[in-house]
């Protein structure tokens, strides 16, 4: 069985702004009947009468009643305690009880039309009450029916029967509406409060994934560090004890000395690309000249591409701009286009290309020999993974921090057997107007 809990507790879950929704909706559907009632007797003066001054005085004064209800909801900043919303609930109850039995009196018909100020309390006390609650103020509306129809044929005799099963109707639907709207209501909160547990649950849960991931993510690159640094250590260890025999010819000895060097250089390298991948700088932007960015690269790999017999080449538009960090900028394409002349075959081919698409500055930079296998593909931006003998595995991950610190992202765009292509994005590109890939 659904557990309907307390309703003010339910106004209090919900938050200020939906008891203001709730809360206007009731004040303007108020504001509504009263207005229909007015207008009724307006149309209909020749069947009701033409009512008396003191009539239209008192739906005035229910509008104004009202208006200033709906102003003081919306200048409220916090939401009210549980009594006070309860005794504004009864206040309006009241209100609407007292200003219908009253219009009956000053209108003196037979007739229960002014029973309708009742089916906005009775709808509200369905939102604001328990089922107690509502019941009273579901008697309360059948009260007033049957008791004005007594009170009129006091009066003016004789009783008419009709009249007391047409407040016996208004007193049923009342007694239907209000009970169903009460089960709607707290069946559609009950709904609400598990939605908003199971969210939270989730959020939990993901936070928790979230930390797990980042360990098992610490947990993988300290074993990949351990792993890069134990190789040059131990190699710098071996032969550092090698050269220290004192019957180790000199030439040897020097080459013992001379591979504890290199392996002394590649550890420096690999520290300091590990500080630049573990602490990338934020992105100092200016405008900068994209075609002179990729020849500048260009120029500065065009020697090893030259003594690998792979063609250099660059595509961009000289009126192409871009807010870029020009040194991260060149250290991120350089990276790519060693890469790519390192992963092509004599008389291949590496393209550098710029455009810009979809709002962004993009940046190509192609090589004709692939494709990269699936294995490998799906690793190459993790940090340290690397298929080059004497590479550290940061540079492609580097590079992506490149692009990532200027809001945009480095993807592997197309690996096929005659293409393989790398796309680097950056946001806030100016000028120009082409578009490659």
């Amino acid at each position: 069985m659904a557990n309907f809990g307390d309703p003010q507790l339910d106004v209090l879950r919900g938050g200020l702004d939906a008891f203001k929704r709730e809360q206007t909706i009731f004040v303007l559907l108020n504001l509504l009947v009263m207005a229909v009632l007015l207008l009724s007797h307006t149309l209909l003066a020749s069947y009701w009468g033409n009512p008396p001054r003191a009539f239209a005085i008192l739906l005035l004064a229910g509008f104004l009643v009202n208006s200033l209800s709906l102003m003081w909801l919306h200048g409220i900043d916090s939401l009210p305690g549980p009594w006070t919303i309860q005794g504004l609930s009864w206040a309006s109850v009241g209100f609407s009880a007292a200003l219908s039995f009253t219009l009956a009196l000053l209108s003196n018909d037979q007739n229960v039309q002014y029973s309708a100020l009742m089916a906005i309390p009775v709808i509200e006390a369905a939102f604001r009450f328990s089922l107690g609650g509502l019941s009273r103020v579901v008697g309360l509306a059948s009260f007033l029916n049957f008791f004005w129809v007594w009170w009129y044929f006091r009066f003016h005799p004789p009783a008419l029967m009709v009249e007391y099963l047409e407040a016996g109707t208004m007193s049923l639907l009342y007694a239907i509406v209000g009970p169903v709207v009460w089960l709607v209501v707290r069946q559609l909160r009950c709904e609400t409060r598990s939605l908003l547990e199971s969210r939270a649950e989730l959020r939990s849960a993901q936070e928790r994934l979230v930390q797990e991931e980042k360990l098992a993510a610490v947990g993988r690159l300290s074993s990949a560090i351990a792993h890069e640094v134990r190789n040059p250590v131990a190699m710098i260890s071996s032969s550092l004890a090698m050269a220290l025999h004192e019957d180790l010819p000199d030439a040897e000895r020097e080459q013992m000395f001379d591979i504890a060097g290199k392996e002394a250089e590649r550890l420096e390298r690999l520290t300091a690309d590990f500080l630049r991948y573990a602490r990338p700088a934020a992105a100092d932007r200016h405008s900068e000249p994209v075609a002179a960015l990729l020849e500048y690269a260009a120029s500065a790999c065009r020697a090893q591409a030259t003594g690998r017999g792979v063609e250099l080449r660059v595509e961009a538009d000289d009126g192409l701009r871009a807010e870029l960090d020009s040194g991260q900028t060149i250290q991120a394409i350089l990276n790519l286009v060693m890469n790519a002349i390192d992963a092509s075959s004599a008389g291949g081919r590496v393209m550098l290309k710029a455009g810009q698409s979809g709002g962004a500055l993009r940046i190509w930079v192609e090589n004709s020999n692939g494709p990269i296998p699936d294995g490998v593909a799906c690793r190459i931006f993790e940090p340290f993974f690397t298929t080059k003998p004497g590479g550290t595995g940061l540079g492609l991950a580097i590079a992506r921090n490149v692009a990532l610190a200027h809001g945009g992202d480095l993807i592997l765009d197309a690996n096929q057997p005659e293409a393989v292509r790398f796309q680097l994005s950056f946001r806030s590109a100016e000028g120009g107007t082409e578009s490659y890939g």
